[in-house]
């Protein structure tokens, strides 16, 4: 379809399904991240949240390590480290502990959010406001302990200086466009969730790009929900665990992940209720053949470089059947 290789990754929370406990969920985790090895993918991303019932990931660079212990090839790494919420400093030591142990394998992708609530925020860090306000310095700081010319500087973080751990920006918002199109970094789009402001973001990052050391090009990073099952139909059951879960975002109650039910005339109605159905627009639900269809669709109308899939399931055998599939999708597309 494209002269290019479109490659494609997978973004994790990590999910707390119910009735399961850490344990399984971390060792899920892992094991997803194996077949996706197998799978072809390029990397397997793992978002930082707190405060959340359903998610695993709050200790994101931890659970790095562990996926990346565990696999050979895959680039592991954040989708992303919520960099208002901790020091500059310390993410470049454990990144640059993290590249050192698997060099080459390790991707650091940095957001503004909190990943959270407003209260989690403040728990975490007093000062966030400030501190996201302040994003683009803070990535700076990052670049700067991570350069080997920082050798002399009073404050280093010695096991990230000539580590090579490259730096993406997230974005679920125009802002972040302008400042990865300005330092000329690869720019990573949340419109698995963040639907409304995707392609004033990308057209915005395009037309703003500055070549730089890292890239001669603009790279663009696309999130999108998949959900792929052998027919339609149980592709929509599978995904009434996602329904569930998009109705706790929006009523404070994020319970851990429910097995999935059969799809009910009320489900359908939350998923034409005009908020849900904005966030879930680029959520391609179904069987191999309507899912294509709708990928290349999106492709086609981005022209993204790589395609970040999001797969909410309560069972990890029905995500890695639904990541297997996507996977061959993206072979027959490219």
């Amino acid at each position: 379809m494209n002269p290019k290789q479109i490659k494609y990754s997978i973004l994790d929370l990590a999910l707390v399904s119910e009735g399961q406990t850490l344990k399984q969920t971390f060792n899920n985790a892992l094991k997803l991240a194996q077949q996706a090895e197998r799978f072809g993918y390029k990397r397997f991303w793992l978002a930082e949240h707190h405060n959340a019932e359903n998610i695993g990931s709050s200790a994101t660079s931890v659970l790095i390590g562990y996926v990346a212990q565990g696999t050979k090839t895959i680039h592991v790494g954040s989708g992303g480290i919520m960099l208002p919420n901790h020091s500059p400093l310390i993410i470049a030591e454990q990144f640059g502990t993290l590249g050192a142990l698997y060099p080459n394998r390790i991707d650091l992708g940095l957001g503004r959010a909190p990943g959270t609530d407003r209260e989690t925020a403040e728990a975490i860090r007093s000062d966030f406001m400030q501190a996201a306000h302040s994003f683009p310095n803070e990535v700076n700081k990052i670049q700067t302990f991570f350069s080997s010319k920082n050798e002399d500087a009073k404050v280093r973080a010695t096991v990230a200086e000539g580590v090579e751990v490259p730096v993406y920006i997230l974005g679920s918002s125009t802002d972040s466009a302008h400042l990865a199109a300005k330092k000329g970094l690869p720019y990573a789009f949340a419109s698995h969730f963040a639907t409304t402001h995707l392609w004033d973001a990308i057209t915005i990052y395009r037309n703003e790009f500055q070549r730089s050391e890292i890239l001669e090009k603009p790279y663009v990073m696309a999130g999108v929900n998949i959900i792929i099952a052998d027919t339609d139909e149980e592709a929509e059951r599978l995904a009434t665990s996602l329904i569930r879960m998009v109705v706790g975002i929006f009523t404070g109650r994020r319970a851990k992940v429910q097995p999935p039910t059969d799809m009910t005339e009320d489900l359908r109605d939350i998923m034409r209720n005009p908020q849900v159905h904005q966030m879930l627009k680029y959520s391609f639900i179904g069987s191999k053949s309507k899912v294509k269809a709708q990928v290349k669709e999106f492709l086609e109308q981005t022209k993204a470089d790589e395609l970040i899939a999001v797969t909410h399931l309560y069972d990890i055998n029905d995500r890695i059947r639904s990541y297997k599939l996507f996977a061959e999708i993206m072979d027959e597309l490219n």
